[in-house]
């Protein structure tokens, strides 16, 4: 099974941090962000990794090499950051039957082979882990739109937020997803969003099924999450 991670930006906000190296080098607790990525791919039973990679990509190819381990790496250069959806489409040559999309900042401990295996229980197109959040925070994310306990559509950034649960950054799709990411146009983002492509497969037809969030998923965007992300790997709160 493959494992796509999306690792092209250039961390804004963890500056100074990534004012000398990729974001995805950025220590968290003993080890580079990235390594916590593939490790927990790799432990949910991937073989073999797709990295879209852009900002000072040379170094994150030079740090792991043609492998993590034992899995091999293939890398993609997305030049532009036009948004995840861009990423994955531009991924998709090297992705093949179903697979599992880790955004390249976040950090878990947490249920994601419960996702895996309840996505391959069902036909579902995409199964994600969902936390409900306030609605302020439902507002700057990926937000589901539910209906009779159903997800109907997905809304990127909505300034009325149809729900409070929001993706978790972990996805088990499957390969048509990857037509959908290609079509998807830039939403009020500017950006190709995933949530767009999802929201037009449901509007399509298809179903998303979702697995409540048990443990936890750091998003790593500021030195504070930095932080927060090695305390919890120790086992703090």
């Amino acid at each position: 099974m493959d494992g796509l991670v999306p690792a092209a930006g250039e961390g804004t906000r963890l500056r100074p941090l990534t004012a000398d190296r990729p974001k995805g080098l950025v220590p968290v607790g003993d080890r580079p962000l990235l390594a916590h990525v593939f490790q927990t791919l790799v432990d949910l039973g991937v073989t073999h990794l797709v990295v879209v990679v852009g900002y000072r990509s040379d170094e994150i190819r030079a740090h792991f090499g043609e492998s993590y381990g034992e899995t091999p790496i293939t890398y993609v250069e997305q030049p532009e950051r036009r948004g995840l959806a861009h990423a994955v489409a531009l991924a998709g040559p090297h992705v093949s039957g179903a697979f599992l999309l880790l955004n390249g900042d976040n950090v878990c401990d947490a249920n994601l082979d419960a996702v895996v295996a309840r996505h391959r229980e069902t036909d579902a197109v995409a199964t994600l882990p969902v936390e409900r959040v306030s609605r302020e925070r439902a507002a700057q994310a990926g937000v589901l739109a539910i209906e009779d306990d159903a997800v109907v559509g997905v809304a990127e950034k909505p300034a009325d937020p149809p729900s409070r649960l929001i993706p978790r950054g972990f996805y088990a799709l499957e390969e048509r997803v990857l037509d959908a990411c290609r079509d998807v146009e830039p939403g009020h983002t500017g950006e190709q969003e995933l949530s767009g492509a999802l929201d037009a497969l449901l509007a399509a037809g298809e179903s998303v099924e979702t697995v409540p969030l048990e443990g936890w998923c750091v998003n790593v965007n500021t030195p504070a999450d930095v932080e927060r992300a090695a305390t919890r790997l120790a086992g703090g709160d």
